[in-house]
């Protein structure tokens, strides 16, 4: 990683990194499903330690789920100082790709093939997450959101509710 590549605190900027994952999603995505994939979401991004200026980036990829036209494609961030030899977990994340033919319209993707029970559980836990991302949304939507149903937990955060809000929750 280069000095060019760092914020203001020295350390290598997580949009930086962000941008990298995408291009290597974009090679597993595409590689799997054999056409030109875009990304259409990305889920949680937890960036555990910090990337250092001269330190070597790992990025691993897999393909962990494949719906009709997406794929999950997870990814792990490593950085090694290439001193020392010493990696550390710095960055996890899943990207859903989804796979175009040339005039844009979405394609079918190959489906993966469990041939172990790390790949299994990879999958099912996409599965997982595909469901509880399903669930907040329809939760969550404009026309079906009552305010009253949640004040209570509200009030329990850092928060100060102003009296508009509270005349509109009844």
């Amino acid at each position: 990683m280069l000095p060019s590549y760092s914020n203001f605190g020295g350390k290598i900027h997580g949009g930086h990194i962000l941008n990298l994952m995408d291009q290597v999603a974009f090679a597993c995505a595409s590689r799997h499903s054999g056409h030109y994939c875009v990304t259409a979401s990305v889920n949680t991004v937890n960036f555990l330690n910090p990337v250092e200026v001269g330190e070597l980036l790992i990025m691993k990829a897999s393909i962990n789920y494949t719906g009709n036209s997406s794929m999950e494609v997870g990814l792990r961030v490593e950085a090694e100082n290439i001193q020392t030899g010493k990696t550390k977990h710095c960055n996890s994340s899943y990207f859903t790709m989804v796979a175009k033919d040339e005039s844009g319209k979405k394609v079918k993707v190959p489906g993966l093939i469990l041939d172990s029970t790390d790949v299994a559980r990879r999958f099912a836990r996409a599965i997982k997450r595909h469901e509880q991302s399903q669930l907040r949304s329809e939760q969550f939507r404009d026309e079906d959101f009552v305010l009253g149903d949640y004040l209570e937990v509200l009030k329990e955060r850092n928060v100060k509710i102003g009296e508009g809000l509270l005349g509109a929750s009844s």
